[in-house]
């Protein structure tokens, strides 16, 4: 299908929905997915017409004595998940860009919470600094929520920030919050102990 020719609440209907946490790669279909803190990454490869979306955020709580490795557990994850899974797909890491959104604060909170989107948006950076990946569009941090909708196929992106009104809010908050706990959650003393090199 030629998306260039609809316009962007048609591209949002035909879209599948990516939740925190979650990535995908679609080769028919454009992928969409609502931000408050968390980020969203769009990876594509322009050549070989292939890209996909995460959605992730890092620990506001430290699982153990090293926040560290716990910051790279979550965010490296989900970025090697995309990354790896388009390389699957026939991506060439050299060709590969990036466009990245969200990092927003849209509740008043204080503590580890308060800087959970400014940690994230610095992270996406970094990340794709150390791995050579262009950014060539970015729409971090202020007080919105962004809707994000990505066509996988052409690499084009678009971001709405939204003025966030509170169902909207609470919404967003419920869903990160439900995320966030997964990330802090032990793992199961019946599980084998994975040691970093």
């Amino acid at each position: 299908m030629d998306y260039s020719k609809l316009s962007t609440q048609e591209i949002e209907r035909l879209a599948r929905t990516i939740h925190p946490g979650a990535w995908a790669i679609e080769p028919d279909r454009p992928l969409a997915t609502l931000l408050g803190s968390c980020v969203a990454v769009c990876l594509f490869d322009p050549q070989a017409r292939v890209g996909g979306l995460n959605h992730f955020m890092l620990p506001s709580i430290r699982r153990s004595s090293n926040d560290d490795i716990d910051s790279l557990l979550s965010g490296a994850y989900a970025m090697e998940s995309l990354l790896n899974g388009l390389l699957q797909k026939g991506a060439k890491k050299v060709r590969l860009q990036a466009k990245a959104f969200g990092g927003g604060t849209i509740i008043n909170t204080s503590g580890p919470l308060m800087s959970i989107g400014s940690r994230n948006a610095d992270f996406t950076k970094e990340w794709l600094n150390r791995e050579g990946i262009p950014l060539l569009a970015s729409d971090f941090l202020g007080p919105w929520s962004r809707k994000v909708l990505f066509v996988p196929t052409t690499g084009d992106a678009f971001c709405r920030r939204m003025v966030t009104n509170m169902a909207t809010a609470e919404v967003i908050a419920r869903e990160e919050k439900s995320y966030a706990e997964t990330l802090v959650q032990k793992p199961k003393t019946s599980e084998k102990k994975i040691e970093l090199f």
